[in-house]
């Protein structure tokens, strides 16, 4: 069951237009991001653009309800911190199981789905050490990797990212573990409820893998796999990537071991990555009256606590006092403005 209704300062008609505009046809995250920059607000954009009537949200969100679900919104108190600060954030969210597991520090375990009984094993141990170190996983619920490391993770808190709606089972393997971390856990899916998952659907799925964590871990990754896709998006955002060595001699290890000879932290037990991050302390990245107005305000405050070196995106949002969304967009414009630098670690600084 969702535990609890989303949390928000958004005025309720705006955050009801941002999810007509987000389930709107043609607009994708970044168009939604755009409008959202473009005409101030999502009520101003859905007077402009093509938008689905309300009546198709309130079918979706009593759905949704009925099966103990709710939706996260970008501009939530509640909407996952590190996820808010991409360009591309899912502007709406699916969730059933504890909302509060999207708060704490996470790491993605991703790897090959016809795995190794030895890989399948490491994955596990990884996982359960992170989690008794503080970590939250998240992973995409695949066979092999993802299921390990999923399952040894459901004690201490696992995030389960799916490429269809959150109504869809897939792959049919894993419908009892799917609903175990519905749970236990928390499951997230960025398509409407009904959508299959289809091809295209997966790298956008490895996006918000990777946007959730701090790194990502990378166990049995074959040459051209999604593992691989989910590792470069990671990079892209500035997250740290780990990897499990594997002999030359075995295809599975192909695309990990390239990651490895490309600069990929290599692992060879959990204490490699938690040297990293060190353990983390359970902060909450909720904000007590998040400012939600992208205006001069936010920028001025935005700007005061950055500096020259690299700060964490989670880090600016407890200094600033300022929603998630708000830290998102005003770094998204200085980024655009050409004064912004990203960094491994979800850090930016000013150039």
């Amino acid at each position: 069951m969702f535990d609890g209704t989303a949390t928000t300062d958004l005025d309720p008609a705006e955050r009801r237009a941002r999810l007509r505009l987000a389930r709107s046809a043609r607009i994708g995250p970044i168009r939604f991001h755009e409008a959202l920059q473009h005409f101030g607000s999502a009520q101003r954009a859905c007077r402009d653009l093509p938008v689905p009537p309300d009546v198709e949200i309130s079918r979706e969100e009593t759905a949704l309800n009925k099966l103990g679900g709710g939706f996260l919104v970008f501009g939530d108190a509640d909407y996952p911190c590190a996820l808010a600060a991409l360009p591309d954030a899912p502007p709406v969210l699916s969730a059933i199981g504890k909302i509060a597991l999207a708060a704490r520090p996470t790491l993605a375990i991703v790897g090959a789905r016809d795995a190794s009984a030895a890989g399948r094993r490491f994955a596990a141990d990884l996982a359960a050490g992170l989690g008794e170190a503080g970590f939250v996983i998240a992973s995409g619920l695949a066979r092999g990797i993802d299921a390990a490391a999923h399952e040894a993770a459901l004690d201490s808190g696992t995030i389960a990212v799916l490429a269809g709606g959150i109504d869809q089972v897939y792959p049919p393997q894993n419908e009892f573990l799917q609903r175990t971390i519905a749970e236990r856990g928390l499951v997230l899916a960025e398509t409407p409820l009904g959508t299959p998952p289809i091809a295209r659907s997966f790298p956008r799925r490895n996006r918000i893998v990777s946007g959730l964590s701090l790194g990502v871990v990378v166990v049995e990754a074959a040459e051209r796999s999604g593992s691989l896709i989910t590792a470069e998006r990671a990079l892209e955002q500035g997250r740290e990537v780990f990897v499990v060595p594997g002999s030359p001699m075995d295809p599975r290890y192909g695309g990990s071991n390239t990651l490895i000879r490309d600069g990929a932290i290599l692992v060879r037990d959990v204490n490699d990555i938690i040297s990293v991050f060190g353990k983390p302390h359970h902060r909450p990245q909720a904000i007590e009256k998040p400012t939600q107005t992208y205006d001069g305000t936010a920028t001025a405050i935005v700007l005061e606590a950055l500096g020259a070196v690299p700060t964490a995106v989670d880090e600016l949002v407890r200094r600033c006092q300022v929603s998630a969304a708000t830290v998102a967009e005003v770094l998204l414009a200085l980024e655009l403005e050409g004064r912004l630098e990203r960094h491994r670690g979800n850090r930016v600084s000013l150039i």
